[in-house]
């Protein structure tokens, strides 16, 4: 498969994990038509984390209704098993936990070498150091600002200085890695998300929850610039 990346900073990534599966496909598209630059596929295992959500087939529907790329963030124990699942299905990038896999290095190596974009996601409670040996390796670092594994939660504030942590990172390593920042994200704390290096922005009951998601992300857009009504 062809990496379809992204381009302009900050994006939106609406979560799917908050939006109306019995409305998938309108969700899909409503999404993208209010400015969204990726859709961000949340997989759980029910083992990694205390829910489950989708497998692969639910991913490879979606890739049929989206025309922007899909950032696929495994929640689950032992990702290597799946990637080609899921790269095959249809995801541009695939995150993996560096908590979740043994041989981290690898794993985002195959990632590439399967054709997807590599992602690396940390929880609260693990070091930005703990990367410090595969940033060459990964396009893109999910820091979690919520305890994975439901939508929802409230955003943890240290969330910040470990972007800032991450980002000053990335620099000394002289590498191309995006950052994406996960959970409690709303047009009220995006422009501090921002500031501290994130490059991209997940966002799921602040975004479907909203009623009006192209408001919702003029609002980020604005509040990341500046500007004020």
């Amino acid at each position: 498969m062809t990496k379809k990346t992204i381009s302009g900073r900050p994006i939106i990534a609406p979560s799917l994990l908050s939006a109306d599966f019995l409305r998938l496909e309108e969700e899909v598209k409503a999404a993208e038509a209010a400015g969204a630059g990726l859709h961000h596929v949340d997989v759980m295992d029910g083992r990694f984390v205390p829910n489950i959500t989708i497998g692969p087939f639910v991913v490879e529907a979606i890739k049929k209704a989206a025309s922007i790329p899909l950032d696929v963030h495994l929640m689950i124990e032992e990702p290597e098993r799946y990637l080609e699942d899921f790269i095959t299905a249809g995801a541009d990038y695939l995150t993996v936990h560096a908590e979740a896999t043994i041989h981290l290095d690898r794993v985002l190596n195959r990632i590439r070498e399967l054709g997807a974009l590599s992602g690396v996601s940390i929880n609260p409670s693990t070091p930005v150091s703990s990367l410090e040996n595969v940033l060459y390796a990964a396009d893109m670092v999910l820091i979690m600002s919520v305890n994975p594994g439901f939508g929802g939660q409230a955003f943890i504030p240290n969330s910040l200085n470990k972007t800032k942590e991450l980002k000053a990172a990335i620099k000394k390593a002289g590498s191309k890695t995006i950052i994406e920042v996960d959970g409690g994200i709303k047009p009220g704390n995006a422009a501090q998300v921002v500031k501290a290096g994130a490059d991209v922005l997940v966002m799921g009951s602040a975004f479907y929850n909203s009623g009006n998601y192209k408001k919702t992300v003029e609002e980020v857009m604005r509040s990341v610039s500046g500007k004020r009504r």
